[in-house]
């Protein structure tokens, strides 16, 4: 983070209290709110648990907005600048975003971070500013999760264990697209397992996502065997500790690894673009839908927090859906 010299307004906080910032993106901004955003970093951390993929998410976001607010107003923003704000700045900030063809979604997000970066500092008592208040979020359309079909996730599980030439890393990996789509887990959740916590005795998998929320998944006997077959060949000697997917060096597996090895497979099958290794989560929970899974058990095999989330897959299946209705309703055959 670029630290210029401060601006008029709030006194910076001592050395000694000042918490460390995670270092995210660079952007320019006067002391004071650089000690202002440590600290909200330091409460997403601590008390929002949230994930540094998050955090740094967060962060690019509001460094793009000062990047505006720089260029705006024509001077390093600081804690005085973010107090004088008017509806009429934040909406100069949404019409640049319009002239840099941000999608709907992107600005929401975007407005959604400064929302609670302002709410942050006002119940802290650093800035107090209702400005954002008046301003409305753009109307997003529902978005649909693309899966594969059945017939394209059946292919990319076959074929994968024939892309790399070493059997244990062969074998790793169609483990890996077992996991994300036998169990529905997400590419990190995957990669976080250690040795100790292996399925390869099937059963219960204890799983932390998004925010600390724990949750369990039943594990497949396909998915057991995969997990036991990679385990089996694998030359390096692995601690109840370590990571339980690794590279050659024995370092846990970068995601990348999968996304590229989603790419070959999109190459080598003609996948379509949306192929990629959370689309297998996707697949997982259309899949369970479209055989009469309960909805309620699908958002709790998936971790997420509201209903309203699990249920965008309802919109892939509406002759699920049909079929429901005709089955369950009691005027269905009249």
């Amino acid at each position: 983070m670029a630290r210029p010299a401060g601006v008029k307004g709030a006194r910076p906080l001592p050395r000694s209290l000042r918490p460390e910032p995670v270092p995210l993106v660079r952007f320019a901004a006067s002391q004071e709110l650089v000690d202002a955003i440590a600290l909200w970093q330091a409460w997403l951390t601590g008390e929002r648990r949230a994930s540094p993929h998050t955090i740094a998410a967060y962060g690019r976001d509001l460094a793009g907005f000062l990047d505006f607010l720089t260029a705006y107003r024509g001077g390093v923003p600081g804690l005085a600048t973010l107090g004088a704000l008017e509806p009429a700045d934040f909406r100069a900030f949404l019409a640049r975003l319009a002239r840099d063809d941000a999608a709907r979604g992107t600005t929401a997000r975007k407005l959604s971070v400064l929302r609670g970066f302002f709410r942050f500092l006002n119940k802290r008592k650093i800035v107090a500013n209702g400005a954002l208040t008046a301003v409305k979020t753009p109307k997003l359309g529902r978005v649909v999760p693309k899966a594969l079909t059945e017939s394209e996730t059946k292919a990319a599980l076959e074929r994968v264990a024939l892309l790399d030439t070493r059997p244990w890393m062969a074998r790793r990996d169609l483990a890996i697209l077992m996991l994300l789509y036998g169990c529905g887990l997400r590419i990190a959740e995957a990669l976080s397992l250690t040795r100790g916590t292996a399925p390869e005795g099937g059963g219960m998998l204890h799983i932390v996502g998004k925010g600390g929320k724990a949750r369990l998944v039943p594990v497949l006997p396909a998915v057991a065997d995969a997990v036991r077959d990679y385990l089996a060949v694998c030359p390096l000697d692995l601690k109840p500790d370590d990571p339980l997917f690794v590279g050659a060096r024995g370092r846990m597996l970068n995601p990348r690894q999968v996304q590229a090895t989603m790419a070959k497979l999109r190459g080598a099958l003609g996948l379509p673009e949306h192929a990629t290794p959370h689309a297998l989560r996707h697949s997982f929970a259309t899949h369970l839908l479209a055989g009469g899974g309960d909805l309620r058990a699908i958002q709790e095999l998936l971790g997420h927090a509201s209903l309203s989330t699990t249920q965008r897959y309802t919109a892939m299946d509406p002759a699920r859906l049909l079929a429901v209705y005709d089955r369950t309703h009691p005027r269905a055959k009249d």
